[in-house]
């Protein structure tokens, strides 16, 4: 079984531009966080994800995966863990059998304690913003004191310090860092460094 990304940062990136693909990797890579989810809502996500597994200098995640057909085209396509906005267990159970860590959408305590029943211990909470986030993750972490969330939905870097500080966050999901692409590389460098300086310099547990 591959690894869990070990950032604490996970930049988002939803491709809307074929020619952001190379400035979104060229940015990361210079701004020193090698990790990027992307999201496979468009015509563009798996071409994406094909095209930056290809650099071999990034740790490149497919998220928005809403079937096992998708997962396996992910999985072709080179992805080297996966991301789904809700839990299925189907989905869950062929991305593990290939040997690729998996990181399941939950919102609800039925969700997580899904979740648990499928042998996970780290979850997407998801969409954070709808409900108090914070509040959320602290009333789960005091619950379910074996699990760790990466929450993902709103966000940003105005309040990533304080998601990154809260004890059952093992990790943050967010695409304010990819969206500075069409402004070219140094702008994602700059984002991404600005992120590693909240996490402590460092973008790694």
């Amino acid at each position: 079984m591959l690894p869990l990304p070990s950032h604490r940062v996970v930049p988002l990136a939803s491709i809307s531009d074929l020619d952001h693909i190379d400035t979104i990797g060229d940015g990361l890579v210079a701004g020193g966080l090698p990790v990027v989810e992307v999201a496979l809502r468009g015509a563009h996500g798996l071409p994406a994800v094909k095209r930056l597994v290809a650099r071999g200098d990034l740790h490149v995640g497919a998220g928005t995966v809403l079937s096992v057909d998708l997962a396996r085209r992910a999985l072709d396509a080179g992805a080297t863990f996966v991301v789904t906005p809700g839990l299925d267990p189907e989905v869950v159970d062929y991305v593990r059998d290939a040997g690729v860590p998996v990181i399941p959408g939950v919102l609800t305590p039925t969700e997580v304690q899904a979740a648990m029943a499928l042998g996970l211990d780290r979850l997407k909470l998801f969409p954070a913003n709808v409900f108090d986030g914070l509040a959320l993750l602290t009333a789960y972490g005091d619950v379910y004191r074996d699990l760790r969330f990466m929450p993902s939905g709103g966000v940003r870097m105005q309040n990533l310090a304080a998601h990154l500080a809260h004890p059952a966050v093992f990790a943050v999901s967010g695409s304010w860092i990819t969206a500075a692409a069409p402004q070219g590389a140094g702008s994602v460098a700059a984002a991404a460094r600005a992120a590693l300086d909240v996490a402590g310099g460092r973008g790694t547990t």
